[in-house]
Formats: C-alpha cells, structure tokens, sequence
C-alpha cells in the first residue's frame, strides 16, 4: 500500500480518533486504528468499546491493502511533520510516514485480530448536522457526572409532533432543545462523554441516524460513529416543568449572566453559590452573601405578570450554564418562589432550561 494525502486532511481525521481510541489499554489493539485504503481514499477506524469511529481521508491510493498502527503515536508523528503532503507506504511489517525530509517507520499490528467495526448502511432519520450539534451542545452541561443512576449521565432523544428532543438532567435541572428531523425517531439515551464526541464530528451539511439493538449510528460526509447506549428508564422530566407562571423577564442574556458571575464572586460555596433573585418594579435584584462579605447588584429589567414582585435563589453556577446557549435576549418565568423557573430564548428557538430554586 502506498497512499499520498494533505498533512491537513489526515490530521483532521486523526485528531478525532485520537480522543476515542484510549492511549492504553489491558489490550493493546484497542490502542490501534486500522488503516483501510481504497482507490478513493483512506478510511481510519478506532474503538474504545463504547464509541465506534470511523474517519474517511480522500488520497491518492495505490495498491489498497489494510493495516494497523498505534493510534496515539501515528497522530503524534503526522503533527510534527513539516511538509504539507503525506505519503504513506507499507513495507513489509512496517508503515513507513514520508513529508517534508522526515522519515519514520512504526511497526505494524496484527490488521485481522482487530475488533471488526459494523457501521450500517440503512437510514432511518436525516437531520441538519450543524442543528443536531447545537441541540445536543446547549444540554449536556445539565447531565450528570457524578449521579448513581447511569440514565442522569446521559442526553435523551424523544420524538416530538414537530420533529425530535433531546433532553439531559441531573436531578436538579433540566434542559431540552427540539429541533426538526425527518424520518424515525427512537426514544434512547446517549452516554454524555460519546455525546460530546459526536458534537465534535458534526459539521455542516446533513447526518443520518441508524436505530440498532443497542446503539445509535451517526454518518455524514466523511465521519461515521457507533455510539452504545445506556440501559434504563429516563425520569419523567415534564412533571417540574412548571405549568403555569405568573411574572415573566426580559432581558439581554450577556447581561445576566455578567451580573451573576459578579455576585457569586462573594456566594457562600458551602450553600450551593447561593444567588438570590428579587423581582419588582421593574428591577432585577442579585444578591450573594458568604465568608467574606455581601454582594448587589441591581438591574433594569421589563416585567410582566400576574404578581408584583418575587424572590427566589440558585445556584449560581446553574444559572450561568442555563444562559449559556442563550443569544440576545433571555426570558426568565417564574411561578413561585418554591417551584422550579424556566429561562429560554426570548426569541424561541426550541431551547429551554428549568431550574431548581434553592430552599430559603
């Protein structure tokens, strides 16, 4: 086999399988990604037994053939190369990497005790890449790393009348985002770390879903993913979603979160980063009060609702994640001030996040 490639092409696709595949490992070949060429180019494959991925390079190829080389070791290599073209070549047990005046040669594994990758042709859904990869981005900082149940450490797909939701929770907020999709849609939980791999995949144009018996399949243009999902059953999230409420806020979601961020400065990190919120009259309130001192910050806001005024607490780290996938304006809805709150887009745009207010 010998194989011609960009150094940036090949570094793409490496980089990818550089954060699936595991730099050690009780066996060495899943320390390995398998090189398989073709006559359209090079398909890089890895596996870490959760994740499945698969990477496509276009080369010029000749004499396709199949081989595996460390993952981790081959990345490190390409980025040092100094010249904008690859060349590849397997020369007996070795792979020898060729550009710019360097040479190395790695030696190669056994390609046929290399677990085998299945990555299925069907299509059951289409979804807009860039639009999975911001629903999936704005709620995986509300799954769980730490929670004994294994469904709080993942991100829900549900069907939806106008398309798919995908949905994560800790148990102490949630976050959802609906968004369009075409085909199938298969309730399922999708491990929060593989989720964060297959955000980094997507990119611009189209990817397609594939339902198998426990797992989820990805493909687009140049990338495929196997991801396997969790067992159980999720909450039922709905249920502290408030069903009414009774004062709603408007105001600049970099504001907000700019003036949390100052207050919590002096919050009592022993009582959650407690931040207290005091609606009225037009105004916005922040206080925070710990070890060293109180802090306040007062700002203008338009109010509307049934009650004149309310007063509740959170943590202010949760705050600032909620506001996050925020743009423009954020519209902040309040029932009472012992039920969760609601903070979305004022715009709309499918997102919204529901937090728990903290007791008094």
């Amino acid at each position: 086999m010998k194989a011609t490639v960009t150094k940036k092409v090949l570094s793409e696709g490496l980089s990818l399988l550089e954060r699936v595949v595991p730099s050690r490992s009780s066996n060495p070949l899943l320390t390995s990604l398998k090189i398989e060429a073709s006559s359209q180019g090079l398909s890089l494959s890895g596996t870490n037994l959760e994740m499945d991925l698969s990477s496509f390079a276009p080369a010029e190829v000749q004499e396709p053939q199949s081989l595996v080389v460390p993952a981790h070791l081959l990345s490190q290599i390409v980025r040092t190369l100094g010249g904008e073209l690859v060349e590849l070549e397997l020369v007996g047990d070795e792979l020898a990497v060729r550009s710019g005046g360097s040479e190395f040669k790695i030696q190669t594994g056994d390609v046929t005790a290399f677990p085998e990758l299945n990555f299925p042709d069907q299509i059951d859904a289409t979804v807009d890449a860039a639009d999975l990869a911001r629903a999936l981005g704005s709620v995986r900082y509300a799954a769980s790393s730490e929670a004994f149940q294994a469904v709080f450490r993942g991100v829900k797909l549900e069907k939806r009348d106008q398309g798919a939701r995908v949905v994560a929770s800790d148990g102490y907020r949630v976050a959802l985002h609906d968004f369009a999709l075409e085909g199938e849609v298969r309730e399922l939980i999708m491990p929060a770390r593989s989720v964060d791999e297959l955000v980094r995949m997507l990119r611009d144009g189209e990817a397609k879903l594939s339902y198998g018996e426990g797992q989820l399949s990805v493909t687009t243009e140049r990338v495929k993913m196997n991801l396997k999902l969790l067992d159980g059953e999720f909450p039922d999230y709905e249920r502290v979603i408030p069903s009414e409420t009774k004062l709603q806020v408007k105001l600049a979601s970099a504001t907000l979160k700019e003036s949390v961020g100052r207050v919590a400065v002096l919050a009592d990190k022993n009582a959650n980063n407690r931040v207290e919120f005091l609606v009225s009259e037009g105004q916005l309130q922040l206080n925070a009060e710990g070890d060293y001192g109180r802090a306040h910050d007062t700002l203008s806001v338009e109010q509307n609702g049934t009650e004149p005024a309310i007063s509740l607490a959170f943590n202010a780290k949760y705050v600032q994640d909620a506001l996050g996938p925020i743009e423009g304006e954020a519209e902040m809805l309040f029932a009472e001030s012992t039920k969760p709150a609601i903070f979305r887009p004022a715009a709309g745009g499918g997102y919204m996040a529901v937090l728990v207010a903290l007791r008094v």
